[in-house]
């Protein structure tokens, strides 16, 4: 039984932060690669971020590279995203995401199908 609750999602003007945070139960949470996706209404879930077990390597999408920013505390089971100069098009529901596997890479999380577990989602709007 695996579960991610995720939280911090709302509303921010453009050039806005937001901190999302997720936690996770039912799994060694050490043992597993963690990632972020989002998916606008009318479009595809596409992978935002990911972090390996120990947090030492990072993975962003060239889209929010150096304003986005994903990371771990494995003794709290937690992963969170910090967001800064938020854009409108950064405007989404937010799922933190686990692996399928405990041998999956930062790599590998950039594939839908690599994911095994969910969170519920969070919205995140930013307005012009």
């Amino acid at each position: 039984q695996v579960q991610l609750v995720e939280s911090g999602g709302g509303w921010v003007q453009t050039g806005g932060s937001l901190r999302l945070s997720c936690v996770a139960s039912g799994r060694t949470f050490s043992s597993y690669v963690m990632g972020w996706f989002r998916q606008a209404p009318g479009k595809e879930r596409e992978f935002v971020a990911a972090i390996n077990k120990s947090g030492s390597i990072t993975y962003c999408a060239d889209s929010v590279k150096g304003r986005f920013t994903i990371s771990r505390d494995n003794a709290k089971n937690t992963v969170a995203l910090q967001m800064n100069s938020l854009k409108p098009e950064d405007t989404a529901v937010y799922y933190c995401a686990g692996p399928r596997s405990p041998y999956s890479t930062v790599q590998d999380m950039q594939v839908t199908s690599r994911v095994g577990y969910w969170g519920q989602g969070t919205q995140v709007t930013v307005s012009s």
